[in-house]
């Protein structure tokens, strides 16, 4: 059986696994003030090309969220969301356990509009019983969304200005960032995302780390409490010199890009094959997850040596199904699986 269901079912890359070992018996300092904490950190900040950031590293990407919007919220504040946002959708009520509500907008494609989001302030505070209602109080967006898509330079761009002059800070979800950051489609970069996002994290878990994240504050008044609420909240790991190895490993010659960069060629790949079949795509995923439309059929027939997830029911006859490649998928699998899509 070869298992398209996610992008973290292995383990981690083998650099990781090879530093990991080599530094087991080296004695070293906890809570992330380690040197291989601090070598990351310095990578991280050159990669943003922003050394005005703070680094912090978290172990997953519902810990992330959860921390992060926890952080920068007042008690009366919810966050604004795509309707299909992971947070919204997928982290079973972490935020609203925060004390926080996910105030979400209509999307189709997985992203939101700077317009969407004017609109929705401008509601609020023109509302005569506003103070009867969750004020909007910051920005969550994902970056590729939850339905593979990717944000524009010049929607990055128009979402970072509107929630500026808003006083919203913008929270970019980067849990894959690194196969967004390598789809051929993409115009952001990293110094980009660093720039124009108030708070942000570099997916590890899914791209390549055996477990984390690291969050990136860009927004001054963002950073100085952050440490005592990831306290408070179970996030400073005491062995943190693994989140630092980690990421400095992911960090030195751009392995982080590249082995990224392998996902995103082989699902597009798939993609054509799918699509060359006559297979219909939902949404237009340009990254490492893709949505084909399978009847009950094609489905049975794939399931018999593959592993993909089910997204949701079309109707009776139609099933929207996700196959998710990884960091380390292995070209001869997608070879095997484009094969057995051209027989359906």
């Amino acid at each position: 059986m070869i298992n398209f269901q996610s992008d973290y079912l292995e383990g981690c890359h083998p650099k990781i696994l090879e530093k990991l070992v080599e530094t087991n018996f080296r004695q070293s300092s906890g809570y992330g003030n380690d040197e291989y904490s601090k070598d990351a950190i310095f990578k991280i900040k050159a990669a943003c090309n922003k050394e005005d950031i703070d680094v912090h590293f978290l172990v997953g990407g519902t810990q992330a969220n959860s921390i992060i919007i926890a952080s920068i919220l007042r008690p009366h504040q919810g966050v604004v969301s795509a309707i299909s946002g992971h947070i919204s959708t997928n982290e079973a009520g972490a935020i609203e356990a925060t004390g926080h509500k996910v105030l979400t907008l209509p999307s189709e494609d997985g992203k939101i509009r700077a317009e969407q989001v004017e609109e929705l302030y401008y509601a609020h505070w023109n509302s005569p019983i506003r103070e009867a209602v969750v004020q909007p109080g910051m920005v969550y967006i994902s970056n590729p969304t939850e339905m593979g898509t990717l944000y524009t330079k010049a929607e990055l761009e128009s979402l970072s200005k509107v929630c500026r002059d808003l006083n919203l800070p913008l929270f970019l979800d980067g849990a894959r960032l690194g196969y967004g950051l390598t789809s051929p489609y993409n115009d952001v970069t990293l110094k980009d995302i660093a720039h124009l996002c108030d708070v942000f994290y570099i997916g590890g878990t899914k791209c390549g780390a055996l477990f984390g994240e690291a969050v990136v504050i860009s927004s001054n008044p963002l950073k100085r409490d952050f440490r005592y609420i990831m306290k408070q909240r179970g996030g400073v790991l005491a062995k943190g010199r693994l989140l630092g190895i980690q990421f400095g490993t992911l960090f030195e010659d751009e392995l982080y890009l590249k082995i990224c960069g392998s996902a995103v060629e082989y699902a597009l790949k798939l993609r054509q094959a799918f699509e060359e079949k006559g297979i219909e795509l939902y949404g237009n995923s340009l990254a490492n997850q893709q949505f084909p439309i399978l009847t009950n059929t094609q489905m049975d027939v794939l399931r018999k040596n593959y592993g993909f997830e089910v997204w949701g029911k079309l109707d009776e006859n139609y099933t929207i199904t996700r196959f998710c490649t990884s960091w380390a998928t292995k070209l001869e699998d997608i070879e095997a699986l484009i094969k057995d899509v051209k027989l359906l």
